[in-house]
């Protein structure tokens, strides 16, 4: 039987240099998907005689996918051509057929991939069944990053059991988060909360804690009005926009108010508390309330994060809570990604501050983070950072 070949791009013969273009072409059109969740983003471009003949990209879960679109769109064009996809074609029955048996009853020559799929339902079986059926399979290996960049919920999901956690913070340059008397709207501006709704939408929950619903009261949903796409944008996340992440209460006591915001909003909440649950909280048909294992007297984090991939099939989670809950966080190592909002504004030493991290007595001691991405959003500073 044949083998897959991997290929760098500095080694491609000089009738193929033009696969990178193709395949740089399917990882953008796959990052046309603002959520595909639990799905991974992918995108697909069909190549034949050097011209594109097919494009799709996997637009929602239970939607075709992106193999699928490309050669519905290619029609008869697709035979022997080749197919660039961002990720390894899926050979297992979903709520769709696999994409490597559409690429074979298509007659595609040659499937191109950046990266093998961690789902243990594929995992290697796409790209054998389509060898079996006799067509090559290539991997251009130095696009596996970011192919793994498009879905990083996704792969950590599935080779680790947790989703990809994002904690979101705003503060001001002196590194408050609201004043001593606890106001905090607005320290970011309306462009940088845009940005955020934008993070709401990628997701697959939205956490908090009880200590920012009984001080804030936030509805934590998505928001159309504010998530301020262009029209083509929102045309082709229509689908996906309509259904709202999941919103995640971690409440030791089950304190959250039958009246918060929060509840009442469209979509799944689910509250995570230790405490035996009061039976005047019942749930209703958006809210379920989960007594779960604590850790001390608080919900144990790694478990909780680990239900919401088994049970709940969460990818990427948003965190935005307050200094106690992102200080837990990002103290026991779960936070892959933390995104800060910096405000130009003072609000002086006694109001709060961001994190409540304690006990450093020297600089070895320090959490380090590495800065993947700054830039600036109106007259604020946005900064992505990951731990070292």
């Amino acid at each position: 039987m044949k083998v897959m070949k991997k290929i760098r791009n500095d080694e491609l013969e000089p009738a193929i240099l033009d696969w990178p273009v193709y395949m740089q072409r399917a990882i953008d059109l796959a990052g046309n998907s603002i959520n595909t969740s639990p799905n991974p983003r992918v995108g697909c471009v069909l190549v034949s005689d050097s011209k594109i003949v097919g494009e799709g990209w996997h637009i929602a879960a239970g939607e075709a996918h992106a193999e699928v679109m490309a050669l519905v769109q290619a029609g008869a064009r697709a035979k022997s051509s080749v197919a660039f996809v961002s990720l390894e074609p899926c050979s297992h029955i979903g709520r769709t057929g696999p994409c490597s048996d559409a690429l074979i009853e298509a007659n595609v020559a040659i499937v191109v991939i950046a990266s093998i799929d961690p789902n243990p339902a594929v995992a290697g079986q796409g790209v054998d069944k389509l060898l079996a059926a006799g067509i090559e399979v290539v991997q251009l290996i130095d696009f596996d990053l970011a192919a793994r960049g498009l879905n990083p919920g996704y792969f950590k999901r599935r080779e680790e059991g947790r989703p990809y956690v994002r904690c979101k913070l705003a503060m001001s340059l002196d590194g408050r988060t609201a004043l001593v008397n606890g106001e905090s709207k607005w320290i970011s501006g309306p462009q940088s909360r845009s940005d955020v709704q934008r993070l709401r939408a990628a997701s697959s929950a939205v956490l908090t804690g009880i200590e920012t619903v009984l001080a804030d009261d936030p509805s934590l949903n998505v928001r159309l009005e504010e998530l301020k796409l262009d029209p083509e944008e929102l045309a082709l996340n229509q689908l996906a926009l309509s259904r709202q992440p999941l919103r995640v209460i971690l409440d030791s006591q089950f304190r959250t108010p039958e009246t918060a915001k929060i509840l009442e909003a469209p979509g799944e909440v689910k509250i995570f508390g230790v405490e035996a649950l009061d039976s005047a909280k019942t749930p209703t048909a958006n809210v379920e309330y989960r007594q779960f294992e604590a850790r001390g007297k608080r919900v144990n984090l790694h478990s909780m994060l680990e239900s919401l991939a088994s049970d709940f099939a969460c990818t990427e989670v948003l965190v935005e809570a307050g200094a106690t809950l992102s200080t837990a966080f990002i103290e026991a190592g779960l936070v892959d990604e933390l995104i800060l909002y910096i405000a130009p504004k003072l609000l002086g030493s006694d109001a709060r501050s961001l994190l409540n991290i304690t006990g450093i007595q020297s600089m070895s001691d320090c959490l380090n983070f590495e800065i993947t991405d700054l830039r600036q959003i109106d007259s604020d500073i946005r900064v992505t950072l990951k731990p070292v």
